[in-house]
């Protein structure tokens, strides 16, 4: 074992041998290194005025991406490369075309999100030479600014594109070479402990020694992306010990695909899967692009929107739906078992002591089968949802032979609507099926009101999403058009 977390910061070597487990990399920035570009807005990874880049090493490849520093843990940083706004502009102070451009556009008002719209920039000016529109927008669905308003902002983002200074300017790619050579010496081989006031921060060197710490510390809390956790900490208060960060773990990280479907490793990231998922199952792609900003997709992993165990998780509806399978791991081995069957009831998951979340296997479709999710929330970037119903659908001579419905924020876990699903098994695929078992969504769930939205309105829109998905699915345009008026 070893005792100290290594990084750079900017261009500097940061070792430490003691800091709390959920210290954050925004306190930490502003507090000890008086770093003060990046502001604290939300706290929560909503408004991205804390957006920071952190590089990683990939497959040996070096990987910017944009975070939130508000809710990233400086335990998750070991052998990784965090950029400030402070180190874009050259020595002379002269700006980086980001910076330019956003002056030239007059990009900014009161100034307070400012830096951290200029580093979700910088990170697509690093990545994408020639970004759309579509692109550019999305890269700043994570960042708000009340008071410029985003089309100067979406202006700053077209001039940046079209001026690209030579490396000798660019700090990140005229030290490229050497990052990556630092960050390989950064990385531990051993497993990482840090103990002090009673707490204590492990990062595991591999699976295995994951599965060892586990065993000795069954309560500890997993931290892979911090999307959710993070909020544990800056909005309840909620003091975590021990903390296992796993965000590096290679092991973790794998994706395959073969003709039976998709193997995701737990700590897979949702920015990792979407091309992947995109190609695979269009609709999966398109409802990763609502999650979070383009800062928490980032950071967050499949793996963790699963094992955290919510009932407004985004995805464990669409892979129920799909047939999904969770594979845990522990020192006694592994267990794979329907992702449907893990979710036990609110807060309670089938994991045993000991037992983390280690791959998901998302079965192919087939080639005829029908597949859609819709997500219902108040915005349409960047919100939870109200609710999330996915839906999977194989016909033979035009009647159900295959029929699986999931929701979730309907119960207190992601559940499948086995009543409605019954109701339509070998029924023919009509109109009149479908109106005939709106009904039975009321054995199925019978779900809360909350802020979010009332039970009622939850009832019906399930109800309307399933008349929505036989629409869609008999290519009767004229009557998904009515339909969606007369549901207004």
């Amino acid at each position: 074992m070893t005792n100290r977390i290594r990084f750079l910061l900017n261009d500097q070597e940061v070792s430490l041998t003691s800091i709390d487990p959920t210290a954050t990399l925004l306190d930490y920035l502003r507090l000890s290194r008086r770093l003060t570009g990046s502001k604290e807005g939300c706290a929560e990874g909503d408004c991205g005025a804390c957006t920071v880049l952190v590089g990683r090493l990939v497959k040996g490849q070096l990987v910017y991406e944009s975070v939130n520093a508000c809710i990233r843990f400086v335990g998750s940083l070991n052998a990784c490369h965090v950029v400030t706004v402070e180190h874009l502009a050259a020595k002379d102070g002269t700006l980086h075309p980001v910076q330019q451009a956003m002056v030239d556009c007059h990009g900014s008002q009161c100034g307070f999100c400012t830096p951290g719209f200029v580093m979700s920039l910088y990170g697509l000016w690093l990545t994408n030479e020639a970004p759309t529109r579509a692109e550019i927008e999305r890269a700043l669905q994570g960042n708000l600014c009340r008071c410029t308003g985003y089309e100067p902002i979406v202006k700053a983002a077209e001039q940046m594109a079209e001026t690209r200074p030579s490396a000798l300017f660019d700090a990140l790619t005229r030290e490229r070479e050497k990052i990556i050579a630092t960050l390989n010496d950064m990385t531990s081989t051993d497993t990482i402990v840090l103990e002090g006031d009673n707490r204590t921060l492990i990062v595991p060197a591999n699976v295995e020694a994951l599965a060892n710490t586990l065993a000795a510390h069954p309560k500890a809390t997993i931290v892979a992306g911090a999307t959710d956790v993070g909020l544990w900490v800056t909005k309840q208060m909620r003091v975590l010990n021990p903390v296992v960060f796993i965000n590096h773990l290679n092991e973790l990280q794998d994706i395959t695909v073969d003709d039976a479907g998709i193997t995701l490793g737990a700590g897979v990231s949702y920015t990792a899967a979407f091309d992947c998922l995109r190609k695979s199952i269009p609709a999966f792609g398109r409802l990763i692009e609502r999650i979070g900003g383009q800062q928490v997709r980032n950071m967050g992993t499949l793996g963790g929107n699963i094992a955290n165990g919510s009932p407004i998780g985004d995805t464990p509806p669409a892979l129920i739906a799909l047939g999904a399978t969770v594979t845990l791991r522990s020192t006694s081995g592994t267990r794979t078992l329907l992702l449907e069957d893990f979710f036990i009831e609110y807060g309670r998951q089938d994991r045993q002591p000991g037992e983390f979340v280690e791959r998901i296997f998302v079965p192919r479709p087939k080639a005829s089968s029908h597949f859609a999710i819709y997500k219902i929330s108040k915005r349409r970037d960047e919100d939870i949802s109200a609710l999330c119903g996915a839906f999977y659908l194989e016909t033979e001579g035009g009647r159900v032979s295959s029929i699986r419905i999931a929701f979730g924020g309907m119960a207190g876990t992601p559940k499948r609507a086995n009543a409605v699903e019954a109701a339509l098994m070998g029924k023919p695929w009509s109109e009149e099926t479908v109106q005939a078992v709106r009904d039975a969504f009321d054995a199925d769930y019978q779900p809360l009101s909350d802020w979010r939205a009332t039970s009622e309105y939850r009832q019906l829109t399930a109800q309307n999403l399933l008349t929505r998905f036989f629409l869609e699915t008999s290519g009767n345009g004229q009557e998904l058009q009515r339909f969606a008026v007369e549901v207004v």
